[in-house]
């Protein structure tokens, strides 16, 4: 899965490629989504696996 699959705009998915992030960690495929539509989330996740830039 990349970015791009998520529905993120094309500006944001251009700007996490640019800084090398071509996947997301299994947090962010699993609550961005919910959250581009506008969902509340409350995620559990370690330390270092991409909550914050969920």
């Amino acid at each position: 899965m990349s970015f791009a699959n998520l529905g993120l705009a094309e500006p944001l998915v251009r700007a996490l490629e640019a800084k090398g992030y071509t996947e997301p960690t299994p947090i962010q495929a699993q609550s961005i989504p919910i959250l581009l539509e506008g969902g509340d989330l409350l995620g559990i996740a370690q330390t270092g696996t991409g909550k914050t830039a969920a």
